[in-house]
């Protein structure tokens, strides 16, 4: 039997945006081998590699599936050092990376998944919260692990086009060598009979939040590259007309929710001891709750200056929720013509375009209408159908 490795040390919650696309592909890779275990004669078995956090989360009760307990965080020496004999005592023909951290001396061939090269294109002390000194040696890291992981993957596997081009062009990888697989929309209130379940339950839901009817809404982290500050200034202006608006900053809170926090307080829009402040951060909220935020959402706003995909926008288009976007990266290929554009350096612009999006009745029914067909397109039953046969590509090429 054929054995896979799958690092999905960021599967859940824990892992953010990287753990939603590891546990999508993880859990619809099982399903469809379930499904058809014997599809096309292949014979595989999968090892997956979890974090002491979230190993109890991952849950396979199929023979044919190992769940192994990997003590090595992300970024470690522990991951460089001590993952690959982990690796290497699992005796596996392929490993799956789904980021670029790829220990230096993997013993097994593999594929990676590349999402973006954020930390090529915004190289800033800003996106840290190390020392400046630690801050230059984990860039000169993450440009030789990721170099290597490029050089020795026998596929590399992007979520978009434009994530594509863009390695060609850093990195002069061969064009044959990539595969895009774009990423999938999913369900996120699995157990509930209908996100729909009355007004009121979504009534109530926001109420815990402290969230009235009139928000608008943007989930994901905060890092620089986000541009958030930038959205705040802009609400800033937005609720000097319309003091009745929210905004709601859905994300984990960390160091750069904190700093983010410290900037709309000094705009005058958020006070921590005030439920009332026009700025909200909740916090992680769960995806059965995220769903109605999305629902009842005035419009998203998503002012990103780099996106190697941008998975929130389009879980906010499935649930009818208007969005208004950044123009730049990633964003035009994956929203086509169902966001409202902006440009993510030009404030008056997003202020204009965002007031558009408020008060132009027709245009949010034109755009929810659009969102909801253009989110129809991202199925994440396909995106791992797609990676399973580039696993099969890569171990019956004779090139291998």
């Amino acid at each position: 039997m054929t054995r896979i490795g799958i690092d999905a040390r960021f599967y859940g919650p824990i892992g953010k945006g990287l753990g939603r696309y590891t546990q999508e592909v993880v859990d619809n890779i099982i399903r469809i081998s379930d499904a058809s275990p014997a599809e096309e004669g292949e014979d595989f078995s999968y090892v997956i590699f979890l974090s002491p956090a979230n190993f109890d989360e991952f849950v396979a009760d199929c023979p044919w599936v190992k769940k192994v307990k990997l003590p090595c965080p992300w970024y470690s020496w522990s991951e460089q050092l001590l993952m690959p004999f982990y690796l290497w005592r699992e005796k596996l023909d392929l490993v799956h990376f789904p980021h670029f951290n790829v220990p230096v001396l993997t013993p097994s061939k593999f594929v990676v998944t590349i999402h973006d090269l954020i930390l090529t294109h915004f190289p800033t002390v800003r996106a840290t919260t190390r020392s400046r000194f630690s801050y230059y040696l984990k860039n000169l890291f993450y440009r030789v692990v990721i170099l290597t992981a490029l050089r020795r993957a026998r596929k590399i596997i992007t979520v978009s086009e434009f994530t594509k081009n863009d390695i060609i062009s850093q990195f002069k990888v061969r064009p044959e060598k990539i595969v895009v697989t774009y990423e999938g929309v999913a369900n996120l209130a699995k157990g509930r009979d209908s996100l729909f379940v009355s007004k009121l339950d979504n009534r109530e839901t926001l109420a815990q939040y402290h969230i009235p009817r009139d928000f608008l809404l943007y989930v994901g982290n905060a890092y620089p590259h986000k541009n958030l500050e930038a959205l705040l200034r802009v609400f800033a202006k937005l609720h000097a007309v319309r003091s009745d608006l929210r905004l709601v900053l859905v994300g984990k809170n960390d160091y750069f929710y904190d700093r983010l926090q410290t900037s709309a307080r000094a705009l005058n829009i958020w006070q921590k001891e005030n439920i009332n402040s026009p700025v909200i951060f909740p916090g992680y909220v769960p995806d059965a709750q995220l769903e109605v935020f999305y629902a009842e959402a005035r419009a998203y706003i998503f002012p990103s200056l780099y996106e190697g995909f941008g998975l929130p926008p389009l879980e906010a288009m499935a649930k009818g929720c208007p969005v208004a976007s950044s123009d730049r990266a990633s964003l035009p290929e994956v929203l086509g013509e169902a966001a409202l554009y902006f440009n993510p350096e030009d404030e008056t612009d997003m202020f204009v375009k965002i007031t558009g999006l408020l008060t132009d009745e027709n245009l949010r029914v034109v755009l929810k209408e659009r969102g909801r067909e253009q989110a129809k397109k991202y199925n994440w039953w396909e995106c791992a159908r797609e990676t399973k046969e580039i696993y099969h590509q890569v171990l019956t090429s004779k090139k291998n």
